[in-house]
């Protein structure tokens, strides 16, 4: 009996991940909620200046979507470790590190994505210029994925420990600093006209290491949480 391909490992368990978020589309509303939330309390608590509400839209974005995405953080590997699937995918032939890497990518397809596609909704109720909001979507297409793929090495290290929500915040929010500031220098820069490639070409490298190191990183840390 001929093993699966590579690829069409892959791409099953994107697929299959992709299906159970799908059924669960509840959680994936949560953190949407959230953002949306978040967003339209603070010109209420800082009042309707259009000036104040500008020079701040952007960071508050950033950090109103990078918050949301830990509301279904703690729940990558969730379902796996209860029904045992976890166990079973350490077993499998195929790498594990580009099986892990194919759902930490429907982890962001699921939760991430959709924060993005609502960012422009976000801005425009802050007054960010429109000529920034491209800037502030590219920040976010490399910031998010990055979160993503730090967070799943500190979700691989906590597996398996119960209310684990807590711990895995304190320890990635620290590691979003770095994000937080190059993204929003960069959205920062544009407000003010001035170039702002270099925190995007910061941010890009730290996703290309990320890529690279995470999956690898997240498959050891599970091994090890698995054995323990």
């Amino acid at each position: 009996m001929n093993r699966p391909g590579l690829g069409t490992a892959c791409a099953a368990m994107l697929r299959r991940d992709l299906a159970l978020a799908w059924r669960r589309r509840g959680d994936i509303a949560m953190p949407v909620l959230y953002a949306v939330i978040v967003a339209t309390l603070f010109p209420f608590a800082l009042g309707p200046e259009d000036t104040l509400l500008q020079r701040i839209a952007g960071g508050v974005v950033l950090v109103t979507v990078l918050l949301a995405m830990l509301l279904a953080l703690d729940a990558m590997f969730a379902s796996d470790i209860e029904d045992g699937s976890l166990e079973q995918l350490v077993l499998s032939p195929q790498p594990l590190a580009l099986l892990l890497g194919m759902k930490i990518l429907a982890h962001w397809l699921a939760t991430a994505l959709p924060l993005i596609v609502i960012a422009p909704l976000l801005a425009a109720m802050l007054h960010l210029p429109g000529t920034v909001i491209p800037v502030l979507l590219l920040a976010l297409l490399l910031a998010t994925p990055l979160l993503s793929l730090l967070g799943a090495v500190l979700v691989a290290l906590t597996a398996g420990t119960r209310r684990s929500g807590m711990l895995l915040a304190l320890m990635l929010l620290p590691l979003c600093v770095p994000a937080v500031i190059f993204a929003a220098g960069a959205v920062a820069a544009a407000q003010q006209g001035l170039p702002w490639l270099a925190p995007i070409a910061w941010l890009a490298a730290a996703l290309v290491l990320a890529v690279v190191l995470a999956p690898l990183a997240c498959a050891a840390a599970l091994r090890i949480a698995l054995d323990a």
